[in-house]
């Protein structure tokens, strides 16, 4: 047998659910997702809200400063409101999305959606203007069943909006993967700790702050099912790592900010996930065709080449504990053209 190690090379690797922050943050995390990927779809949930064009613009100008000569293309979206139809005119040219939050349902949302019902002609205009909806389709009942009490909010959209494309994000039970078969405008990203993760990880033991993300790990079960459909490359499901830096203050901490750090080492974690179940042939359709297949984007090309080559994973990146912190990854990127 050979001793030489297993390669893959992806072809513009895409994430489709990105906290880049601003500042001093921004300034230490995004280098880290532009380095190894060649687009990612950026969150609005700052303060303020990222919901005008000025806002929109600003931010965008910082994030490309911040990347330099990176190819990397930040695929803006804008926090969900009551907008008019030009108001969305004036944005379509500029996002891929419009990001809704219920209400409180997790950091930053306190603006978000109170009642649907309230903002439905918003949502006729985005199916309208094909401005996809991108949804945190969590309820505020118990933390384990508030993606399943959210399920008929997206079957409600669904039916309601049918030419409306439909992005449950970060999903994270069995239920939300089988919603994908069911509806012809219903898609969906998930990270790479539900791949990985149960609420045994985070609780079982000693509390592991560095875990605690929203919405919360869930059974063996739900990951089973998530897994299933990665390793498969499930032609509706796309990665998007919802990596969420904090300060190591804000984690260490009575009130733990929810969010998981997955940038530095998303693309290496996954090659050893696929690889472990004999699918690194289906890694280019989850971590890049998927993307571009259902939001009809081409992104920069760059190939990024990973190999079973260790890794050990820095204990911080600034301030900011990654997963995997001071473990190692069997698989590192070793070459990038």
């Amino acid at each position: 047998m050979s001793d030489r190690p297993q390669q893959v090379v992806i072809n513009s690797p895409l994430d489709m659910h990105l906290h880049f922050r601003e500042g001093a943050m921004a300034q230490t995390v995004i280098p880290l997702s532009s380095y190894s990927f060649a687009g990612g779809v950026i969150m609005p949930n700052l303060v303020p809200a990222v919901n005008n064009l000025e806002r929109l613009t600003g931010y965008l100008q910082e994030i490309k400063s911040i990347v330099g000569d990176d190819v990397f293309q930040p695929y803006m979206t804008v926090f969900f409101k009551d907008y008019s139809y030009e108001e969305l005119e004036q944005f379509k040219p500029h996002i891929l999305g419009i990001k809704l939050y219920p209400a409180g349902v997790t950091t930053n949302s306190e603006d978000g959606v109170a009642a649907l019902d309230r903002v439905e002609t918003t949502i006729k205009y985005m199916e309208e203007l094909e401005i996809p909806l991108l949804v945190h389709g969590e309820t505020h009942g118990f933390v384990l069943d508030r993606e399943k009490l959210f399920l008929p909010i997206f079957e409600h959209l669904a039916n309601k909006f049918p030419r409306l494309k439909i992005i449950m994000e970060h999903i994270t039970t069995a239920e939300a993967v089988a919603l994908l078969d069911r509806y012809e405008n219903i898609f969906a990203t998930v990270t790479l700790h539900h791949l990985i993760i149960t609420l045994d990880d985070l609780a079982g033991g000693l509390l592991r702050p560095h875990l605690f993300c929203k919405p919360i790990a869930k059974r063996p079960e739900d990951r089973e099912a998530l897994l299933k459909a990665a390793i498969a490359a499930h032609p509706k499901l796309m990665f998007g790592s919802d990596s969420a830096p904090h300060p190591i203050d804000k984690k260490e901490a009575c009130g733990c900010a929810a969010g998981i750090f997955t940038a530095p080492i998303a693309l290496a974690a996954l090659a050893e996930l696929f690889a472990k179940h004999n699918a690194l042939d289906r890694l280019q359709a989850f971590v890049s065709d998927n993307a571009q297949k259902i939001y009809d984007i081409i992104p920069p090309q760059k190939f990024i080449t990973l190999e079973s080559i260790p890794f050990k994973v820095p204990a911080t990146y600034g301030d900011v504990v990654p997963m995997f912190a001071e473990r190692e990854i069997s698989w590192s990127i070793t070459k990038l053209f």
